[in-house]
């Protein structure tokens, strides 16, 4: 029988290992505005040859200007980051080991545009006007203090509040909880009975039937014929058995219809409105819109983010012979991240500009006619026009927002799988689910329209769909089935 041990094993292997560089210049990419705002805040905070342009300063200091001898002292952006018609230029992105912006002399979001006290107190107004909406947790525990929750009991409160779901229910028992947290159940069952007690009512529930129950109990109908459906009978009423429910209940069909009526005025998902997405500040990275001439035009909004530049004091000290051994290996070596961090900014601009551009040209009909005009689109067709790897394309649009006449949209949204009509034309899934919705909002509600049915629809519209995929588009619609949308 072998031994335990520990023992030392020499082997070779092949792995990738990103620069710290390269990794900066990733997370540059991928970083949303806000964050991205935050990234050059940290840089200027801890890089002391950084400064921000000053509003009305004059020209841009060059990088390399007045430095070691060898330099180069061009005031010109480098080809590097010049962007052509083809976008050629933003293969760079996959040299992860080379200098790539040597010689770049330039602010941050160059887009030729001068930076205004108007702009500042746009940009500070911006700030002052983040607001923040209160999280489901924030607002039960804020209550639960009102309430006079004992001290001891917050922790087992929180607990509870952190092991609900997106919907507001508690899906595991208190026994459960207790083994996996090791908080008495006596807390955990004491806090749960001053939670179900809070706004929104039905929050802290196991199911749906008690989320509901718990809605009608708090408007005062726990003895309602409302309450009897769902306490006892909450099958039939999700299949709408009406002739069943009124035998059942010995009520009218006119009273089971009324009950109904109230049941479906209650929130079945109380926790979804304190969703976290509801919380997201979103702000564009590329406008999109016509011009004069009547052509579509992408321009980046870039307005916000501070502009850099090496502070040229600093520089000219490099340059003399003032510095020596660590000094100047420490002041060389702030002065080349400063570089690389006002190109790598440089360079996402310049991507999200250039795969706008490209979307222009593949997605011409949304822009002109909206969503049902969006056309199938995928990550490697504009890869491989802009020459580089779909990752890349993948990285720059997350997150990434364009303003447009249609409204706000992901970047990442324009890419998309789809359809082919019988006439041999592409249709986008994301307008299949548009012309599903459409249909919806406009059925009978005596009879509205079944999976089927929209099938047949779409069908008649050249779109050949199964069954089973119109009904998944309208669950990620939000749309309920056949028999909960019925009215009589």
């Amino acid at each position: 029988m072998a031994s335990l041990g520990f023992s030392q094993v020499q082997k070779l292997s092949q792995g990738l290992i990103l620069a710290p560089q390269m990794r900066q210049s990733l997370r540059i990419l991928q970083a949303p505005s806000l964050e991205l705002r935050d990234i050059i805040t940290e840089e200027l905070q801890s890089n002391p040859v950084l400064e921000e342009v000053a509003v009305d300063s004059g020209p841009r200091v060059d990088i390399e200007g007045g430095g070691e001898a060898g330099a180069d002292t061009s005031d010109d952006t480098p080809s590097s980051l010049r962007m052509g018609e083809d976008g050629a230029s933003l293969s760079r992105l996959d040299a992860a080991s080379r200098e790539r912006w040597d010689g770049l002399d330039s602010g941050v979001g160059a887009t030729g545009s001068t930076w205004t006290s108007e702009d500042d107190e746009r940009r500070q107004h911006f700030f002052d006007s983040l607001t923040s909406e209160t999280s489901l947790q924030e607002h039960l525990v804020s209550q639960a203090r009102l309430a006079g929750l004992p001290e001891h009991l917050l922790p087992a409160f929180e607990y509870l509040v952190g092991s609900l779901d997106d919907r507001g229910y508690l899906p595991q028992s208190l026994e459960e909880l207790t083994r996996i947290s090791l908080i008495p159940y006596d807390e955990l069952n004491a806090s749960h009975e001053v939670l179900i007690t809070l706004e929104p009512a039905g929050i802290g529930a196991r199911d749906l039937r008690e989320c509901l129950l718990r809605q009608l109990e708090s408007a005062d109908q726990a003895d309602s014929l409302a309450a009897e459906l769902v306490r006892d009978h909450l099958d039939l009423l999700l299949r709408r058995r009406l002739p069943d429910l009124a035998r059942k209940t010995g009520a009218e069909l006119d009273e089971i219809r009324d009950a109904i009526e109230e049941i479906t005025a209650l929130d079945p998902a109380p926790g979804r409105r304190f969703a976290a997405d509801t919380n997201t500040s979103v702000e564009p990275d590329v406008r999109v819109e016509k011009n004069e001439a009547g052509e579509w035009n992408a321009t980046l909004l870039d307005e916000r983010l501070p502009r850099l530049r090496l502070n040229p004091a600093y520089k000219d000290l490099l340059a003399s012979s003032k510095l020596v051994g660590k000094d100047r290996e420490y002041l060389s070596a702030r002065l080349r991240d400063g570089k690389f961090i006002i190109g790598a900014v440089e360079q996402r601009q310049q991507t999200i500009l250039a795969i706008t551009q490209r979307l222009l040209v593949h997605q011409h009909d949304f822009f002109e006619h909206g969503v049902s005009r969006l056309h199938p689109l995928v990550m490697g067709v504009l890869a491989e026009e802009l020459g580089v790897h779909e990752t890349t394309i993948s990285r720059a649009v997350a997150g990434k927002y364009v303003a447009t006449p249609h409204g706000v949209y992901e970047l990442r949204w324009f890419f998309t799988s789809g359809y082919q009509t019988e006439s041999g034309e592409t249709v986008a899934n994301t307008s299949v689910k548009d012309t599903i919705a459409k249909l919806v909002a406009q059925e009978n509600t005596s009879k509205p329209l079944s999976d089927e049915k929209i099938t047949k629809l779409l069908a008649e519209q050249n779109l050949k769909i199964a069954r089973r995929t119109v009904a998944k588009y309208r669950e990620e619609l939000g749309i309920l089935p056949t028999h909960l949308r019925k009215r009589v």
